[in-house]
């Protein structure tokens, strides 16, 4: 692994790539402890084997500015529609309006394998209005959906991951990492309320839509008004410990930003 070397602290290359370019876009340095957590996260999923399976991921918290913010820690830059300033905060995250804002992660639901994707968010505020208010999503309800959203300001989820049918959780009104990850054509995995569940439902297709976070790409009525500090779209992988990792990293944002 190679090493971008700090005066104050050895970085691994590619959190110290982010750190930078966090930085520059904010046109003011992080402080050390800020950037000591986002080392230590980027280190951390490396050792859990979880970053490879990382293709598109930004870390809505931590930065000092919303165009700090928007900084992808891998793959392309999320297109920012109608997010604004006061719409984040530092410790936890950005929020949506449940009307027009939202994040078109430029990350299409083909780019991964049917049988091998995931998607997940770090919910700081769950959120809730009318209609079905998604976290993040490709398309619904037809074959080949994926995304989760809630049951208007009830505290039920629905989820599809790359099917037709769609599975229910009695987790809607959850914080923290919440996820689906698909590794098998019989079934996925829902992550929610520090709890994996597995789900059997066969897949039946995928969508060429762009994922979007904060509602689902060209769904009606699916715009959330939850507050999310983290988003990654990629192949599967084990949410238990991308939870894990994320929430240690919250938690240290919490800590390190006055």
């Amino acid at each position: 692994m190679s090493l971008f070397i700090s005066s104050v602290f050895t970085y691994d290359e590619d959190a110290g790539n982010y750190i930078q370019a966090v930085e520059t876009a904010d046109a003011q340095a992080l402080e050390p402890a800020t950037r000591k957590a986002i080392n230590n996260f980027v280190i951390g999923c490396k050792q859990d084997g979880i970053w490879t399976a990382i293709k598109a991921s930004c870390i809505l918290a931590g930065a000092r500015t919303l165009a700090g913010a928007l900084v992808p820690l891998v793959g392309a830059a999320p297109t920012n529609n109608n997010f604004v300033a006061g719409d984040y905060n530092r410790k936890t995250g950005l929020v949506g309006d449940g009307s027009t804002k939202y994040l078109n992660s430029n990350r299409t639901g083909t780019a991964d394998p049917q049988n091998n994707i995931h998607a997940s968010v770090y919910v700081s505020t769950a959120g809730a209005q009318l209609g079905f208010p998604a976290y993040f999503g490709t398309t619904a309800p037809v074959a080949g959906s994926f995304n989760v959203s809630r049951t208007g300001s009830t505290s039920t989820l629905n989820v599809q991951c790359n099917s037709s049918n769609t599975a229910t959780s009695l987790n809607g009104a959850a914080v923290g990492v919440l996820g689906i990850a698909r590794a098998s054509g019989a079934s996925f995995v829902l992550r929610a309320s520090n709890t994996s569940t597995v789900i059997a439902q066969s897949s039946d297709g995928r969508s060429a839509n762009t994922n979007s976070v904060f509602r689902v790409t060209g769904a009606a009525n699916t715009n959330s008004n939850a507050r999310l500090a983290f988003y990654s779209i990629g192949e599967s992988l084990d949410l238990a410990r991308l939870d894990a990792r994320v929430t240690d990293l919250i938690n240290a944002f919490a800590a390190a930003i006055p």
